[in-house]
């Protein structure tokens, strides 16, 4: 199973039925594409959760809404896929919604926006993109 299908996936679904939070099973990739996320102002805030004694944890998402209880996250798309691998160069890196989306990738120097990647001049692997 792809991690960060099912992490999009959970968001999705957790945003079209206006969940509050949502859990899902910690990751260090989970977790640096859910702060980009909060960063971007994507959600509201996020926490990570561990048991006693155990590595084992869960990543608590809390998505954010308009004050008219819109979505503020109006899609969210898988680009690159464990079949078929996306990388692109700074220069190639594609703007999604005339750059009103947000593209997250994966490189050598972490995960990063489109806009981060640019100024660092690093490409890498697209992970998704988030309007």
């Amino acid at each position: 199973m792809d991690p960060i299908a099912d992490l999009l996936t959970r968001i999705r679904n957790s945003n079209s039925r206006q969940k509050d939070r949502l859990d899902v099973p910690y990751s260090k990739l989970k977790l640096e594409v859910v702060r980009i996320l909060k960063d971007e102002g994507f959600i509201a805030n996020f926490k990570t959760l561990f048991n006693p004694g155990g590595k084992s944890g869960t990543i608590r998402v809390f998505l954010k809404y308009s004050p008219t209880k819109e979505c503020v996250i109006r899609g969210i798309k898988r680009v690159s896929k464990p079949g078929l691998r996306i990388y692109r160069s700074y220069q190639d890196i594609p703007r999604a919604r005339n750059g009103f989306a947000v593209t997250i990738l994966s490189t050598s120097q972490g995960i990063v926006t489109d806009k981060q990647a640019q100024e660092k001049k690093v490409g890498g692997e697209i992970l998704c993109q988030v309007w």
